[in-house]
């Protein structure tokens, strides 16, 4: 029986995975090829891919555009994915010296594994990079630096620090540095506490517990021909995207060259995990004895659903839906209420919140006792669902409505969430547009589908955006009317980008940044503005229209049923992740092929602005009618 990293950390989950695994197949039973082994590596590093085409809303904390990790969107990334592994290696050679060896300089990538009660466990090595003095073992991971530089704490009113200090290249803990003084930037128990979350598997510490795994394995064949002081030369970094890299867009025979920035950053860094790695080998050592148990007794019954199941994340478990999690309605759970994270407060002081929720047997939303509801907002969301009403502010949607000034520009991009930066000036996992739809609205309800309909589209994978930015600015006036969009941050988020991109446009970008007005301020609210507008701090949060239909969520894949007949069902791309793969796959098609999916794409995001349209109207109506 073998066992890869991957399945370490899955069965390891809960007693219950392994079982299930073992009745839905039977794949461990031999040694896997090296191309299965990458396959599943793979498709977990994807993982940050599609993370990152979650949008949130900061005022409402509304996920947007809920996307599903799909093969074809693995195959259509797969060429950039591709790229983070040749770089990480080619830049490992160039901060540690020495030699490496990995997967796309050659096949021979370097394997470890041990044998131990009757099971193999095994791991393939990113990077194996062998220097004069010391070997380095290097997990490479399709995420940036910004999670782990981000981890910041100062004194009070005084500038923040990372816990990390980057030398050569080389981020480091500043806790691990010699001399360093770490209290002189901050508090030493606030740098604890951010040092804590490195050890978390299911948050932050997900990829250093998937590199103490590796090192758990290497360590144990190594010491079964070799001596424990030769160890003491082995080390283990992540190779992460650099969140600080610029590209200067240096091309040679069409291939992107990634040279080091203007201020010195490589594409790849790399964060010196050793240290903690060793910390965690008891713990990956009483798992791997949990694992072999579990095996053992193949005990297939429920358990309960914990922060293991990583539940509405890219990598929840795959029994979660279909099997664990099942009995959780998808429509109107206990878990749908919107701004829950808190949770409920039981009749002895106690609060209870999320899979808790599930496991004690509060699954649907009006199981949840009435006496637990301390938030009007939830009381609200009870009683449109207990009764079938609508809850409507009619004053605060006019108030709102009022604020738009006109002409309305009805604004969607769609956008490349690329691992890798891929025009000049980018960075990785920018969003980089490469089409928007824009529907103007000249005076209210005046607003024709087609003839006031403007679509730019790239027709090649080579920097269009320039082309893309004289457009927008030809039909969108920087000195009047409003910036309208659903998830608003997220389109002057993009607009604020090329404005840095491209300074020659910067002043008129940035006067259409400051227009922004969102779709969800008039559906939801934005309690800053409303209270602006004179309303009280608790009718400010609470949301200006809910209807049962809605569950707990206003993306608009849910309000546009609400208010509208519209439907994407009929479209060839549905979707924002069927944009992307159809617009990453352009090489890969047929004249033929590429002529469909190109208008598709037009009339997709065609559709996103006109559903805002149509939502605005039915807003309108719904001021007038009540």
């Amino acid at each position: 029986m073998a066992i890869t990293k991957t399945n370490f950390m899955n069965f390891t989950r809960c007693r219950r995975y392994a079982s299930l695994d073992e009745i839905k197949n039977n794949r461990l039973e031999a040694d896997i090829s090296y191309k299965e082994y990458k396959n599943q590596e793979l498709e977990d590093q994807l993982e940050e891919m599609v993370d990152s085409m979650y949008e949130i809303d900061e005022e409402t904390g509304a996920e947007i555009d809920h996307v599903e990790v799909v093969n074809r969107q693995l195959e259509a990334m797969m060429d950039y994915y591709k790229i983070v592994e040749e770089e990480a290696g080619r830049i490992s050679e160039k901060t540690f010296g020495g030699k490496s060896v990995y997967a796309e300089k050659t096949k021979d990538q370097e394997c470890f594994d041990f044998s131990l009660n009757g099971i193999k466990y095994m791991c393939y090595v990113d990077i194996y990079n062998e220097s004069e003095n010391s070997v380095n073992i290097i997990e490479v991971k399709a995420t940036t630096s910004k999670k782990y530089m981000d981890l910041k704490a100062g004194h009070k009113k005084c500038d923040k620090f990372s816990i990390f200090e980057r030398i050569n290249n080389i981020n480091y803990l500043k806790g691990e540095l010699k001399d360093y003084n770490i209290e002189s930037e901050m508090p030493l128990e606030k740098y604890q506490a951010h040092y804590e979350k490195l050890f978390d598997r299911y948050k932050l510490g997900k990829y250093i517990y998937d590199l103490a795994i590796q090192r758990y394995i290497i360590e144990h064949e190594h010491l079964s021909t070799h001596t424990e002081k030769q160890l003491i030369n082995y080390h283990y970094y992540l190779g992460v995207l650099n969140a600080d890299y610029i590209y200067d867009g240096t091309k040679e025979n069409g291939k992107m060259i990634y040279n080091p920035d203007e201020n010195g950053n490589e594409m790849i860094t790399y964060f010196d995990m050793t240290e903690v790695t060793k910390v965690l080998q008891k713990y990956v050592d009483a798992d791997r004895e949990k694992l072999e148990r579990y095996l053992e007794e193949l005990d297939a019954s429920p358990c309960p659903l914990s922060v293991a199941c990583e539940n509405k994340k890219q990598s929840c478990c795959k029994f979660f839906k279909p099997i664990c999690g099942s009995k959780i309605p998808i429509k109107n759970s206990s878990l749908n209420y919107i701004y829950s994270g808190h949770g409920f407060k039981k009749e002895d002081g106690s609060k209870i919140k999320g899979l808790e929720l599930i496991n004690e047997g509060y699954i649907n939303m009006l199981d949840i006792p009435e006496a637990w509801i301390e938030k009007n907002y939830h009381r609200i969301q009870r009683e449109c669902l207990e009764f079938d009403k609508e809850y409507v502010d009619k004053e605060k949607i006019a108030i709102g409505l009022k604020q738009l000034k006109y002409p309305i520009y009805h604004l969607d991009f769609e956008t490349m969430p690329c691992p890798v930066p891929r025009f000049r000036g980018e960075w990785p996992y920018i969003q980089s547009p490469f089409e928007f739809s824009l529907h103007i609205e000249n005076e209210p309800g005046v607003c024709d589908k087609y003839k006031d309909n403007v679509v730019f589209l790239a027709k090649t994978h080579e920097d269009e955006r320039e082309e893309m930015i004289k457009l927008m600015l030809k039909y969108m006036n920087p000195n009047e009317g409003t910036l309208f969009a659903q998830n608003v941050p997220f389109e002057k988020g993009r607009i604020k980008e090329l404005a840095g991109m491209f300074p020659k446009y910067r002043d008129d970008l940035m006067k259409l940044y400051d227009r922004g007005f969102d779709l969800l301020w008039l559906v939801n609210t934005n309690s800053k503005m409303y209270m602006d507008l004179g309303f009280d701090e608790e009718r400010s949060k609470t949301f200006n229209y809910y209807n049962k239909k809605l569950s707990g969520s206003f993306s608009i894949k849910k309000t546009l049923p609400v208010f509208s007949n519209l439907s994407y069902a009929n479209l060839v791309v549905k979707n924002g992740t069927e944009a992307i793969v159809e617009y990453a796959n352009y090489n890969k098609m047929s004249k033929e092929e590429y002529d469909l999916k190109y208008q598709a794409l037009i009339t997709y995001c065609q559709q996103d602005t006109w559903a805002m349209v149509e939502i605005l109207n039915a807003l309108r109506e719904l001021v007038k009618k009540m």
